[in-house]
């Protein structure tokens, strides 16, 4: 008997197998991004394409911190995502000039609203997900990719106090999108990597505030994905997360999903690489990614998805072919 999408995913959620596999594929929508109604729609437009078991919506990361003075441009790139031209953090005290948002103002009440559109279009049959950038993603944002990790070195008590700020507004703003009918949120970490924060760095800047995000989204959602962005991310340091399930770059950087699958109780999104396979590939090679993903879990706890965002040059037959893939 086939099970609702919310009957599956809560399955899988607890590793356990459901009907079938999952499947899910996310895009950025560059410029409709920036219009809560264009985003809306581009969102639902693609669910009732392609008919996966949850729909995560991506705005720009720009949305959380626009109110303290970033700004960024779309400037092209496969990957769909903006570039910032204006970081508002120059010297340690503009850390403490931060203040808590209204997340029912400016770019975040704009997202409140798409929310609120996407909801009311997908009812109750389609789980939706909201991307919420961890504050360490957002300290990236505010100083800028090349300085934030001087600052978190030079300046720490600085930016622990921004990173009050910060995690304040965004409990402030899961708060405000829960009446849309939200199912969780997809909780992106960018800097849990050797290339950025030592392990014990993040044990310091960024697993305290993660969890506080994600304890208050695990009492007020039911669907709460983690995002461990970048190929070598410290895993293992996100094994006790409060969070149904885990998205991460396997194919790319480990671990493999046969290896989550031993480690993790919860739920595993996965299988397909972004590049190789999902842009560059042919759907013979997204069915056969897709089988080897299915078999390294035996399809218990797996949601097939790409480790990251599919890149918006991905061929359609592509995308086809990846939903095809969990009905064989």
């Amino acid at each position: 008997m086939s099970l609702t999408k919310r009957e599956r995913l809560e399955r899988l959620a607890a590793g356990e197998k459901a009907d079938r596999p999952g499947v899910a594929l996310w895009r950025h929508w560059p410029g409709d991004d920036q219009i809560p109604e264009e985003l809306a729609r581009s969102t639902v437009d693609w669910q009732r394409q392609f008919d996966f078991d949850f729909v995560k919506v991506t705005p720009d990361s720009n949305f959380c911190v626009e109110g303290w003075g970033a700004a960024s441009v779309w400037l092209g790139g496969d990957e769909g995502s903006r570039n910032y031209v204006a970081h508002p953090i120059h010297t340690a005290a503009d850390w403490l000039r931060l203040a808590p948002q209204d997340p029912k103002q400016g770019r975040m009440g704009g997202q409140v609203r798409c929310l609120d559109m996407i909801g009311r279009e997908l009812g109750q049959e389609t789980p939706f997900i909201q991307t919420i950038f961890s504050p360490t993603s957002q300290l990236k944002y505010l100083a800028g990719g090349d300085r934030v990790l001087a600052e978190v070195r030079q300046h720490p008590e600085a930016v622990e106090a921004a990173l009050k700020v910060i995690t304040e507004t965004t409990l402030r703003f899961l708060e405000a999108i829960r009446p849309t009918g939200v199912a969780g949120i997809y909780f992106a970490i960018q800097l849990a990597t050797p290339q950025h924060l030592t392990t014990d760095e993040y044990r310091r800047f960024g697993l305290p505030y993660d969890h506080t995000i994600l304890a208050a989204a695990k009492e007020l959602f039911w669907f709460n994905l983690l995002h461990l962005h970048a190929a070598e991310a410290y895993f293992d340091l996100f094994l006790d997360a409060p969070v149904q399930a885990i998205n991460w770059h396997d194919r790319e950087g480990g671990p493999s999903l046969a290896a989550a699958r031993a480690a993790f109780g919860g739920g595993l999104s996965g299988g397909l690489r972004q590049l190789e396979t999902m842009m560059r590939g042919a759907p013979e090679d997204v069915a056969a990614e897709a089988a080897d993903a299915i078999a390294q879990t035996d399809g218990r706890g797996f949601i097939l998805s790409t480790g990251c965002v599919s890149l918006i040059t991905t061929p359609m037959g592509n995308l086809r072919a990846a939903r095809r893939a969990v009905e064989a």
